[in-house]
């Protein structure tokens, strides 16, 4: 049961991103405009994920010190 749980979990992911992928890519209307792109939510997520992923690596590594 539980790899067909994994299974699923990648499966369901995989479709999300390839959902998602467009807006991702997406690019402004007029390359003449001279307005930035606004900094967006998928940009905070990715820097708030990586804060989260050095602060458990940083811990994992702290607490396989023994410190």
């Amino acid at each position: 049961m539980k790899r067909s749980d994994d299974l699923m979990k990648m499966v369901m992911t995989c479709a999300l991103l390839l959902c998602s992928i467009g807006l991702v890519l997406a690019q402004p209307d007029n390359p003449s405009d001279v307005n930035p792109t606004p900094f967006g939510f998928v940009e905070i997520l990715i820097g708030a994920g990586a804060l989260y992923g050095g602060r458990k690596a940083y811990l994992a590594q702290k607490d396989k010190d023994g410190h």
